[in-house]
């Protein structure tokens, strides 16, 4: 691990960069901007715009359609809301009542209403029980984790044994059981709890093929389908307390900038995405019923499902369906507390008795075995779906479902499923069509041999010209060969019938019953963004680049030091990005949070571990990933950044193939250790089912570089959803995982018997529990998530600090005495009074050089010359989609900050400063002769700059490189006023420069921590650290200070000025080879098709297996979600 320490003489190591040049550091101060309590945009003035007039046009015919359309006001971010029609509930009192709709509406079938879920509970806690503390005892038992912790301890005695109205004697003849049958009863009983969306068990029936055509199929039940109706769980919805929260009229989002006075369409939610408008004014156009005025309204539904392990150990499963509506905030769904999770379903699996049944067909291999079985695990999933979508939901969709909003108004509510989020696997399941077959994508008809086109011209026209099609006719004339005429599944017949676009011989039960009234069932599946990418793409990625490394000379060396660099890497935030502790490169029980630290602080690490020449292209390559990364995982997109995402998915396409084509191409590489781990382990399970005692193949296999496959196809599909249905959090897998921590909390408290019966009765119990609590008012759903911040704090302000706190007083002489000779502390005294006396006479940034006068220091006072140290500061920011976060800074573990730069014409728009210490003071300062008392809170800190000639930026695409300034400079260490902290910052050692005394002489110092002697002579900046932080980079933040975006642009317009856009003209130039060369490729990638589906096959089963074995996906593990019960 020497070579990290010392970068001369190594010749992959870039020469050495002049150090940072001597400057005053005073920051340029800022005002940050606060969302209003009640909405991120509130209107105070309800200004109407006016809905722009089309120009007049010479038709034959004209149709007329009358709409109230509605504009409000840009607030304070340059937002407004444009409605098509004027809304007449709001949930978020952005439109004042004055300006909301009114009417009168004539029901024509009240009846239709179905029962009221809000009259079903009418009494309050502590109704079953006989008592409140019985109540409070069951509800603490049947929230929360199951595990002992502190928390739960906690909650126990907060919630149960602390209040008020626990009684010790109502324990008396206390009984679990009898408490649970008394819930349980409450749960059935008529005369209590109505229902709507109660459990219901019911068998599914398939045919077998028989392989004959004078026998008929054989009729197979599979037991215990467990599923609520989907009208029942609308209904539950729209009565219960979060239904407040519900945005039933769609519009659009414009944001005005600042800086150009420019609007253009903001995309973040469901409710706010061209889907949803559209699916309004088709309803708007149906015919209304006779007699019937109520105002038509969507019941936006996220279907979420997948199969998931239930324990560490042992093989019990549950295949859970869950379901999310759109029309509530998403940072609510995403919120794992926050009740919008409601449990649906649990898709059954093939019971281990249909292999009997299968193989006692007659004329039957063991491929027909397979291929049979894999039909029917096809037909159960669409014959539970044929179930979910019965008549009652068939007959919501087409006409309407009345329903009584939180307004206490009726409404026709018509549901409209939006979007599915699925893995691929089970995307597959959905379309109907074979698992990475020739055409592999479920949304597109575009063959496999052509992935390798990603990002050209020739790809984005096929997706737009082969968009699947459903043809219900063709599968059922293939169903008639196979169950008719005795033709086999997956035979020649039936595939010839079928054609092209690896459809199966299974009837897609969304086709079948929602086709006839418009419905795209392949729209709905929605890229997914933790799998495809994080899990996916970049997971392949890095694992090419780790074989790279191992097929490099020394490469088990390089490996190794890599894995060293990755423990060096700081950690960041609460959580954003841990420590790497284990050796990265064996990528052991890695998340796709794990995969996304990895690739935010891949670019230092892999810096100087290639040759020259692929060093830079990888480099630019890691660079480009992260970029696109960062812009797809955004939370708010404007045009300009979807116009940005969409150029960057080209470059980096045309990245990954000169990647391919040069680097990859130069070595031979070879699977992992444990990828040959894996693989033999695969041969042996195979081997002894087979009865085959021969091993598998012996040796490292050849791995090379696949670009053919689904995942990255995806890649081309983003911009495209985002604009139909809102940004990827919004409908990201993630919020889905996270829902199954409330079933593996279910779990231990079942008998592992008749697992689905039983996690359905404690949802059931659970969801009881939230309605009694609702109907004594002792629980209230929440509009929007809540950050989860510590007592007592206030967000509104900037940042705090302790100054109550007094615990470690420092006495300023003997502080300088214990660090004599010490250049961190030179000049301590002079430089404290001097930014109290800047401060306090509130001076600019054009008085950065100003002296003052021994006389004026003098005039300052610190009684005692005593100041106190305090632990930890928070600094409270808005973020880009107008949220309020905060970031803890710690002088002995996230130490780094950022602040605006005080140039007047700045190359980086940030300064970066290490914190030392943390202040609070009494200050007496004489003015005029009267003595004034003033508390004054500053940071001890050690200033970094910009390295001279470093060139970074998203156009050369390198990050930003500072280094601390040199010892002797009069402002290397300085003090700074917290309130022109911006954020904290992550900075990660350039490795590539090694350590040394450039900066500071060898030593222990105060600027270092505890053990070390020198320091790193340069580190980079972590601006892809999360989605805020890179923002700040851009001039797309509209959450951020309009002075902070305006620097940030001209920083930008610079380097555009600065740096020839080579890119670009790369693009143009290589653009006609790259077409002829992958022209030229397409035969032999056919001919390699078969050997690249084995490939991303195995990916997939590795995507698989990490996240069955992983669960926490990114959040705290003590995180359960509650179920909307």
């Amino acid at each position: 691990m020497e070579e990290d320490m010392t970068a001369q003489g190594h010749p992959n190591f870039p020469a050495p960069r002049q150090r940072p040049s001597r400057r005053t550091f005073v920051p340029r101060n800022f005002d940050d901007l606060l969302p209003d309590d009640e909405d991120i945009n509130p209107s105070n003035v309800p200004d109407i715009v006016p809905a722009p007039v089309p120009p007049h046009r010479r038709i034959r015919r004209v149709l007329l359609t009358l709409r109230d359309t509605l504009q409000m006001a840009f607030n304070m971010f340059g937002l407004s809301r444009q409605y098509p029609r004027r809304p007449s509930f709001e949930p978020d009192q952005f439109v004042p009542s004055s300006l909301l709709a009114k009417f009168s509406p004539i029901p024509i079938e009240v009846q239709d209403t179905g029962p009221d879920p809000s009259c079903g509970v009418s009494k309050p806690p502590p109704y079953p029980f006989p008592n409140m503390t019985t109540y409070r005892l069951m509800t603490w038992m049947n929230s929360g984790s199951h595990q002992k912790s502190q928390t739960e301890v906690m909650r126990l005695v907060q919630n149960v044994i602390q209040a008020k109205d626990f009684n010790q004697k109502d324990l008396d003849g206390f009984s679990v059981r009898g408490c649970l049958r008394a819930l349980d009863k409450h749960t059935t009983s008529k005369e209590s709890a109505v229902f709507p969306d109660e459990w219901v068990e019911t068998d599914v029936s398939i045919e077998i093929p028989t392989k004959s055509k004078d026998d008929q199929s054989q009729l197979f039940n599979i037991l215990g389908f467990h599923y609520r109706p989907l009208i029942g769980v609308i209904r539950s919805a729209f009565a219960d307390m979060q239904a407040n929260a519900f945005h039933l009229f769609p519009f659009k989002r414009l944001w005005k900038d600042p800086l150009d006075n420019q609007e253009q369409r903001v995309f973040d939610e469901l409710y706010t995405s061209n889907s949803w408008l559209e699916a309004q004014d088709d309803l708007q156009r149906q015919p209304k019923e006779p007699g019937c005025s109520l105002e038509c309204v969507i019941a936006g539904l996220m279907f979420f499902s997948d199969a998931t392990h239930l324990a560490n150990f042992g093989t019990a499963k549950a295949w859970p369906l869950y379901l999310y509506f759109g029309n509530l905030s998403k940072y609510a769904r995403s919120s794992p507390k926050s009740g919008a999770c409601h449990l649906v379903g649990f898709f059954p699996s093939l019971p281990d008795s249909i292999k009997d049944v299968l193989s006692s067909l007659p004329r039957i291999s063991k491929t027909g075995i397979t291929a049979l079985q894999t039909h029917c695990r096809r037909e159960l999933f669409q014959g539970c779906w044929n179930i979910l979508l019965d008549a009652e939901f068939i007959r919501a969709y087409r006409h309407r479902l009345v329903l009584r909003c939180p307004d206490g108004i009726l409404r026709r509510v018509f549901p409209r499923i939006f979007t599915y989020s699925a893995d691929y696997p089970e995307k597959v399941l959905i379309a109907t069509i074979k698992d990475m077959g020739s055409c592999p994508c479920p949304r597109c008809l575009v063959p496999k041999a052509s992935f390798g086109f990603l990002g050209l011209f020739r790809d984005i026209r096929d997706r737009v010209a082969s968009l699947r099609v459903y043809s219900l006719a063709r599968v059922s004339e293939a169903r008639d060969f196979i169950y008719k005429w005795g033709h086999t599944v997956d035979g020649s017949k039936a595939q010839t019938i079928l054609g092209q676009g690896s459809w199966v011989p299974t009837v897609n039960a969304f086709v079948d019953k929602l086709g006839p009234l418009g419905f795209d069932s392949f729209r709905m599946l929605v890229v997914d963004f933790m799998h495809e990418c994080e899990l996916g793409t970049w997971k392949a990625l890095f694992t090419h680049l780790i074989r790279l490394l191992y097929a490099l000379p020394g490469g088990d060396a390089l490996v190794a030091r890599l894995d060293y660099r990755f423990r060096l890497v700081p950690s960041y935030g609460n959580g954003v990005i841990r420590r790497f502790a284990d050796n990265t490169s064996e990528m052991k029980k890695l998340a796709a949070r794990d995969f996304e630290n990895i690739l935010q602080c891949a670019i230092p690490v892999f810096e100087g571990l290639f040759p020259q020449e692929h060093d830079v292209i990888v480099q630019s390559l890691l660079y480009r990933f992260a970029h696109w990364h960062a812009l797809a995982k955004l939370r708010v997109h404007t045009e300009g950044t979807l116009l940005t995402l969409d150029g960057i998915f080209k470059r980096l396409s045309r990245q990954l193939r000169g990647f391919r084509d040069f680097t990859c191409a130069a070595f031979t590489t070879a699977e992992l250790p444990k990828e040959k781990a894996a693989r033999e382990r695969k041969a042996a399970r195979e081997c002894s089912g087979l009865g085959d005692p021969r091993p598998g193949v012996s040796g490292r296999k050849a791995k090379k570089f696949n670009l053919n496959t689904y995942k990255f196809h995806a890649m081309g599909d983003y911009v495209r959803s985002i604009r139909l249905f809102g940004t990827t959090d919004s409908f990201s897998t993630q919020i889905g995982e996270l829902a199954h921590r409330a079933l593996k909390a279910f779990y231990p408290l079942t008998n592992k018997l008749d697992t689905a019966t039983q996690l359905a009765t404690h949802e059931r119990r659970r969801r009881a529990l939230r309605h009694i609590a609702e109907s004594g008012q002792s629980l209230h759903a929440s509009k929007d998530a809540a950050i989860d911040v510590p007592v007592g704090f206030n967000l509104k302000r900037h940042h705090y600090i302790a100054t109550l706190s007094r615990n470690h007083p420092l006495e300023i002489f003997r502080f300088l005495r214990q660090h004599d000779n010490d250049p961190a502390v030179v000049g301590f005294i002079p430089k404290l009074k001097d930014h109290i006396l800047y401060r306090l006479r509130e001076l600019d940034v054009s008085y950065c050089d100003h002296v003052f006068t021994d006389n004026e220091r003098n005039s300052v006072i610190i009684p005692d010359n005593k100041i106190y140290s305090v632990q930890t500061m928070q600094v409270h920011y808005t973020t880009y989609d107008f949220r309020r976060e905060y970031d803890t800074i710690n002088p002995r573990t996230h130490s780094d900050v950022m602040v605006l730069s005080g140039e007047t014409k700045p190359q980086h728009p940030y300064w970066y400063a290490r914190v030392l210490g943390i202040y609070h003071m009494d200050v007496w300062i004489d003015t005029e002769g009267s003595m004034k008392m003033r508390q004054i809170e500053v940071l001890y800190v050690r200033w970094l700059a910009p390295l001279i000639g470093h060139q970074s930026g998203m156009n050369c695409t390198q990050l930003p490189k500072v280094a601390f300034v040199e010892e002797f400079d009069r402002d290397a260490f300085g003090f700074l006023d917290p309130s022109q902290v911006i954020r904290s910052a992550h900075l990660i050692p350039a490795f590539v420069s090694g350590r040394g005394t450039t900066s500071l002489r060898h030593g222990k110092s105060f600027a270092r921590r505890d053990d070390e002697l020198d320091d790193w002579e340069a580190y980079y900046v972590g601006i892809f650290a999360d989605r805020d932080m890179f923002m700040r980079y851009t001039q797309y933040g509209i959450g951020h200070p309009t002075v902070l975006r305006e620097i940030t642009r001209d920083c930008v317009n610079a380097e555009l000025a600065d740096i020839p856009d080579s890119d670009s003209e790369d693009d143009v130039e290589n653009m006609s080879d790259e077409i002829q060369q992958n022209e030229g490729e397409s035969e032999s990638e056919s001919e390699s098709e078969s050997e690249s589906e084995s490939e991303s096959e195995s990916e997939s089963d590795e995507d698989e297996d990490s996240q069955e074995m992983e669960d926490d996906v990114g959040e705290e593990e003590d995180e359960y979600l509650s179920f909307s019960i």
